[in-house]
């Protein structure tokens, strides 16, 4: 190899750069999003009533067996002192689906607040995306540490979020083009699995997107780290403050 076909320090710096800010970039999604375990405390509720009421079709049984295991779920998370954002969000998306089901004692509307959540999701990305403050931004802004910088320092980055947020706005409300015709013509087995099925394949590919989005955006403006040097700057200007007012009277004196 020639000199002129080694890399040079530039190059292997910038590409080292690049690979940072995407290990940053997954690392931060997989936090936010509540990784491999968020997905089965999302999953496993669901899955669980549907594997009960396709065997002896006993709505009760379903309803407390799911708002049973998503309780255990969360009493886990706080037993490890671990992040229960995710655990508490499938508590109450289960306990509002019991409370449906058990109102109407049709089993079917147990899968119904969680329906119109997704679908009530999906609009919230679109009209934010549109409206130029899109939903992931908000949502992923403190986690990379930027808050909302990227609104008006960062236009790569606002970019980069609001294609994220038509990703996510789109996917969904994709899925819910499948969910709520079977949630009127599907009797309640078939609306269950099929949920199931759509739990996590839609997920992954919103976070796949929007993980490509923002590794090739510009990396996030840490407001953190500036807030932090000018309040060393600060202090730094006051002590050379007070170390001169210390000195000019001695200096003073001399003169006279």
């Amino acid at each position: 190899m020639t000199s002129l076909d080694k890399p040079t320090t530039e190059e292997t710096s910038a590409d080292t750069s690049a690979d940072d800010a995407r290990a940053v970039t997954e690392a931060a999604l997989f936090e936010a999003f509540g990784g491999v375990r968020g997905m089965v405390e999302t999953v496993l509720p669901g899955l669980l009533f549907v594997s009960i009421y396709t065997v002896n079709k006993n709505l009760h049984m379903s309803a407390l067996a799911a708002l049973g295991v998503a309780l255990v779920m969360v009493v886990v998370r706080l037993a490890r002192r671990d992040t229960v954002k995710h655990a508490f969000s499938g508590v109450f998306g289960v306990g509002f689906g019991v409370v449906f089901a058990m109102m109407t004692g049709n089993a079917k509307d147990f899968y119904l607040p969680g329906m119109l959540y997704t679908l009530g999701l999906a609009v919230a990305y679109i009209v934010t995306a549109m409206a130029g403050v899109p939903l992931i931004g908000l949502m992923l802004g403190p986690v990379f540490k930027e808050n909302l910088s990227w609104r008006t320092r960062n236009p790569g980055r606002k970019k980069a979020y609001t294609k994220a947020s038509w990703a996510w706005g789109l996917i969904l409300l994709a899925k819910c083009a499948i969910l709520f015709p079977l949630y009127w013509w599907a009797d309640t087995t078939q609306l269950g699995w099929v949920l199931v099925a759509l739990k996590i394949p839609p997920f992954l590919l919103a976070v796949y997107l929007t993980w490509v989005f923002l590794a090739k955006a510009p990396p996030p403006i840490d407001v953190f780290a500036e807030m932090e040097a000018e309040e060393r700057a600060e202090e730094e200007r006051k002590a050379a403050a007070a170390e001169e007012g210390e000195g000019a009277p001695a200096g003073r004196h001399r003169r006279s």
